[in-house]
């Protein structure tokens, strides 16, 4: 396994991190353990949460999954910070207030005492960022948190946050998570080549677009299959201008020989910038499939494909991918 070094920060990890978004919803804590344990058994070694995902039972199923197997050491353990967590109006954001008492929460049900990437999850307009930073760097200082990152900023905030940390002394965000997949390019045109820039590692998520390219739509069927994430909010059907774009991914995928979902994933591999796609699987299956994505390189020619479906930093038109709340 070719594991990829996480920006400047040194450490390395596994190219495709294991996201954990659907751990205490789709995925009961007895399948999610599983799911742990298939991806570590592969070699995985990078995981992602967030104190938000299912009120915390994400972080807690994880927390009891380390305690039971006693492999805290064994991998890059990922979190966030910024959604509403109760009903006190302070109870969100970035500000110190809310960034304190949520560490402690999230170390709680982590079973852990240090968090190794504290992501601020969304940014906040009500908080300057020097403030964000001074929190976060204390929080470093005092050996909860290793490294820093930001996810779903624009490229102004993160050349703003970059430049602050420079001036403050404080420690900055080694690592961005945007979203990225085929449909939605958009963060090949700013954020990308920020971050390549300043050495800030991205782990992108969505890479098969909630589903969208995974290849188990079809046009004119019952587009959207029951336990779907798009069937729990009662739709049941996509933008037409998407099918085109789903139809020639699995296209060629056939062609290449594996699946949608490899394809797709295999492709956010390909894209320069990009350290690891984060995957988020409901069941075991699915990780298996999708963890296949990592043996996968690309030929320039089915890459120049993919950029006859979709262009280089270009978003498909009605895709409805903007930076929903994770």
């Amino acid at each position: 396994m070719n594991y990829r070094v996480l920006g400047r920060t040194g450490v390395k990890v596994h190219p495709l991190c294991l996201g954990t978004m659907n751990f205490g919803s789709f995925t009961p804590p007895e399948d999610a353990h599983a799911i742990l344990n298939a991806y570590t058994e592969g070699g995985g070694n990078f995981v992602d949460t967030a104190n938000v995902y299912n009120n915390g039972q994400s972080e807690s199923i994880i927390g009891d999954w380390m305690a039971n197997e006693n492999n805290r050491d064994e991998f890059v353990l990922s979190t966030k910070v910024h959604g509403k967590r109760g009903e006190n109006i302070n109870q969100q954001g970035n500000h110190r207030w809310h960034i304190v008492r949520e560490v402690e929460e999230s170390l709680k049900r982590l079973k852990t005492d240090r968090i190794d990437l504290y992501h601020i999850h969304r940014p906040d307009p009500d908080t300057p960022i020097d403030q964000t930073l001074r929190a976060l760097d204390d929080l470093v200082r005092s050996g909860k948190v290793l490294y820093l990152a930001s996810s779903t900023f624009p490229a102004w905030e993160l050349a703003e946050a970059h430049f602050i940390a420079k001036e403050l002394g404080t420690a900055r965000f080694d690592v961005e998570q945007p979203p990225l997949n085929i449909i939605d390019r958009r963060i090949e045109k700013e954020v990308l080549p920020f971050c390549q820039r300043y050495d800030v590692a991205t782990i992108t998520w969505a890479p098969l677009a909630r589903g969208r390219l995974a290849g188990k739509y079809t046009r004119g069927g019952r587009s959207i299959p029951d336990g779907s994430y798009y069937q729990s909010r009662g739709k049941d059907d996509f933008p037409p201008s998407q099918w085109p774009v789903m139809e020639g991914v699995d296209k060629l995928a056939d062609e290449r020989g594996c699946t949608s979902s490899q394809f797709s994933i295999a492709w956010c591999l390909s894209v320069p910038g990009v350290t690891c796609p984060i995957l988020g699987p409901r069941t075991v299956e699915q990780l298996q499939d999708n963890m296949g994505a990592a043996d996968i390189e690309l030929t320039q020619a089915e890459r120049d494909a993919v950029d006859n479906l979709v262009p280089p930093g270009e978003l498909c038109r009605d895709a409805g991918l903007g930076a929903v709340p994770r």
